[in-house]
């Protein structure tokens, strides 16, 4: 999976750093790949500066080990303070462990390599659902710490895009007006076709201060 990502990413015009403890896994990488490669393990802090986390916007930890992803992601957030990260797992009943510490989690399956990509690139052109006439859409957004404590009400674009449930450590429910955001919620957002740049960047903007 994480040779796909880091090509899938470049493709895309991204910089991308790997991190592998053994040289020889960097040969699934695409022939001319040129972002950096790192040998060590991926919760080291010195290698993670290595591999230029100091400037990463976010990190993707796809290794074949539930506690050493967890891990590597924790210490993006924790120490780094890269809000998009994700992590991937073999064993689902961890899930919900992972995703009470803000870690969003990606199961072992066929679309796994899709989902990564959708939670360190919020702006991936990617939907949960589109109707018939590509007039409506329902994409899914994470909430970050500028939004966390502001009610959906504040992320509404009246006309243009609606909350329509969000996903909180697991469990999915019904959003309200009034229902108040955490740092690591996944928005379910319903959003007219032509509005989707709109809301992004509503949503990549400012939160409205308190008594406005």
């Amino acid at each position: 999976m994480g040779a796909g990502v880091a090509r899938t990413l470049e493709e895309g015009g991204h910089s991308v750093a790997v991190v592998d403890r053994r040289a020889k896994a960097f040969e699934r990488l695409p022939e001319g790949f040129s972002g950096n490669t790192v040998v060590g393990v991926g919760f080291d802090r010195d290698r993670l500066i290595a591999a230029g986390i100091e400037q990463a916007t976010a990190l993707a930890a796809v290794t074949n080990g539930d506690n050493s992803n967890i891990l590597v992601a924790r210490v993006a957030r924790e120490t780094f303070g890269i809000e998009r990260v994700v992590a991937r797992i073999y064993d689902p009943r961890r899930a919900k462990i992972y995703e009470r510490l803000g870690i969003p989690t990606i199961a072992t399956v066929e679309w796994a390599t899709e989902r990564v990509l959708q939670r360190v690139l919020p702006d991936r052109p990617t939907s949960e659902w589109i109707d018939a006439s590509a007039k409506v859409l329902l994409v899914e957004r994470p909430v970050t710490s500028a939004w966390a404590g502001k009610k959906v009400v504040d992320l509404d674009v009246l006309g243009h895009a609606r909350i329509s449930a969000i996903t909180r450590l697991g469990q999915g429910s019904v959003a309200g007006p009034d229902t108040v955001l955490q740092e690591g919620d996944v928005l379910h957002v319903t959003v007219s076709g032509d509005s989707i740049e709109l809301f992004d960047q509503h949503l990549a903007g400012p939160a409205p201060k308190a008594g406005h």
